[in-house]
């Protein structure tokens, strides 16, 4: 079974913040920059980060963009 992009994207995102490649409070690319890295499109990138958000890794600052949250 294919995985959906925004699942490979999440899970990569997930990894490297796992892995510490992310550390807490570092901003993750825009989401042009994802979109170019992953090819994938918009839809796919906002799921991804919506994912991340929901499990507490990650966290939106209007305007300013997204960043790594302090583990829990």
């Amino acid at each position: 079974m294919v995985t959906p992009n925004y699942q490979r994207v999440a899970d990569d995102l997930r990894n490297q913040i796992k892995s510490g490649v992310l550390g807490p409070g570092d901003k993750l690319p825009s989401i042009t920059q994802l979109q170019a890295k992953y090819g994938v499109g918009n839809n796919a990138v906002h799921m991804a980060i919506v994912i991340l958000k929901a499990e507490g890794l990650v966290y939106g600052h209007q305007g300013k963009g997204v960043f790594v949250a302090e583990p829990k």
